[in-house]
């Protein structure tokens, strides 16, 4: 297995990659690869080994790998099809949270980007469950690349995007994009930050990591509602979904106090 790990890497390594054969051996190393993500290594180490994983077409496979179900598809249109549900709730909000929605709301005035959209809806919704995702999520100017740079090389999890100086904000889209793990750059160059997230996603099943303790409720609804993966979610976060979702017929899974999300090995 290990001849065919160092193949994947020198394959990986070519000016002119051959896709198809990187997705074969990724495939063919997947139960090794695994091996190696539940002895917990560190990221730097795990990218340096695989660094055929840390790619977005390969995080969508391995995603399905682990799942069955596919990963940027499936959380998009299920995000897409929620969105009109949710913007009406959130809407209603009042008192803090609301004035905080309504200026996020705000940004999808005259502007139909489908991107914008998700974004803020995004945002809204770690609100509406009392979290923030300003925690996770840092904005800065080209000017700033420097400070940037100090401020991923201490985050456990990030993601960063980076506006030119002359660049319109609200409107979806950025000079950069990436993803920070352990202090790392694992990607970057992504769309948008709707994307980011769902990368991010697709990593932690692949890692097996931990969900941010400062999104953990946000993270959970993610699993359940958009991508309808088993969990056994906390009391209050399942009062949360109950919430968001009263009218909704489908949730009528049992409530237990596990506190990590089960990821499948």
């Amino acid at each position: 297995m290990e001849a065919k790990r160092v193949a994947l890497l020198t394959e990986v390594k070519k000016k002119k990659k051959d896709e198809a054969e990187i997705k074969k051996m990724m495939q063919h190393t997947f139960s090794i690869r695994r091996q190696e993500v539940l002895q917990e290594p560190a990221i730097a180490e795990f990218l340096d080994r695989w660094p055929a994983l840390f790619d977005v077409c390969e995080i969508n496979f391995e995603f399905m790998r682990l799942t069955t179900v596919p990963l940027t598809s499936k959380f998009l249109g299920e995000l897409d099809r929620h969105s009109g549900k949710l913007i009406e709730i959130f809407n209603a909000k009042g008192g803090a949270a609301g004035r905080k929605i309504s200026a996020i709301m705000g940004q999808m005035n005259n502007n139909e980007d489908i991107n914008v959209r998700r974004d803020c809806v995004m945002s809204c919704l770690s609100i509406y469950l009392n979290e923030d995702l300003d925690t996770l999520v840092k904005e800065y100017v080209d000017i700033e690349s420097r400070e940037a740079e100090e401020e991923m090389a201490g985050k456990t999890m990030g993601i960063y995007k980076v506006l030119s100086e002359d660049h319109g904000q609200g409107d979806g889209r950025f000079t950069d994009v990436c993803v920070v793990l352990e202090g790392v750059e694992v990607l970057h160059n992504l769309q948008n930050v709707t994307h980011a997230f769902v990368m991010l996603y697709g990593l932690i099943y692949a890692l097996n990591l931990s969900y941010p303790k400062s999104l953990k409720c946000t993270f959970e609804v993610y699993q359940k509602i958009l991508m309808d993966l088993e969990t056994e979610i906390a009391p209050v976060i399942w009062l949360a979904i109950m919430n968001l979702y009263s009218p909704y017929p489908f949730f009528s899974h049992r409530v237990t106090t596990q506190r990590y999300v089960k990821i499948i090995s």
